[in-house]
């Protein structure tokens, strides 16, 4: 079994390997390339998260600046916005779902290293895999290194379940948005 095939199936592995380095290689490239993007290269952005990730969904939206260690870890569903800042760390594989939206600061960390400093000295690495749900919020600064279900707000570091979005919230916001389009109607 190849270091890159024990890293994926969450087994112990090091990541000092050839075949790990150049795929850490090619991520650092594209996400250079998309920091260094402006506003008006939208369609650029695009290609280059398309190359970067297993899969990312329509509306994906990232702010530079953005950071990965593999990219090629990570599926993204449709519907998705990363404020500045975001990091994800693939060692194992990150799922995100539909309609989850990521404040400033927000790192996804799959990775794990031995506590034993002979460990740490040979280079040893694990991951465990996280899984976003669907329409989810996690709040700035949020650090999140296990699963996070469908349909809640998430904050804090370790980043947990604040509360559910639901039927009140969508209510809520489903009068404020016809509110503000009544009001620019009038305008």
């Amino acid at each position: 079994m190849t270091e890159k095939e024990r890293m994926v199936n969450g087994q112990i592995y090091r990541a000092n390997d050839a075949e790990l380095r150049a795929d850490m290689k090619r991520a650092r490239v594209l996400t250079r390339l998309f920091n260094q993007t402006t506003e008006e290269q939208q369609a650029y952005r695009r290609e280059l998260t398309h190359q970067l990730f297993a899969q990312s969904g329509a509306d994906l939206y990232i702010e530079p600046p953005f950071r990965t260690d593999y990219g090629c870890q990570t599926t993204i569903g449709q519907r998705v916005y990363m404020n500045y800042d975001c990091i994800i760390i693939d060692v194992a594989p990150v799922t995100i779902g539909d309609n989850v939206f990521f404040g400033p600061r927000v790192g996804l960390y799959t990775a794990g290293h031995p506590i034993s400093a002979q460990g740490r000295r040979d280079d040893l690495e694990y991951g465990k895999p996280i899984t976003i749900g669907n329409n989810v919020v996690i709040g700035s600064g949020s650090v999140v290194t296990k699963d996070i279900p469908d349909n809640v707000i998430a904050v804090g570091n370790p980043c947990r379940v604040l509360r559910p979005i639901d039927q009140a919230e969508e209510d809520y916001w489903a009068r404020e948005k016809e509110q503000y389009f009544a009001e620019i109607a009038n305008d």
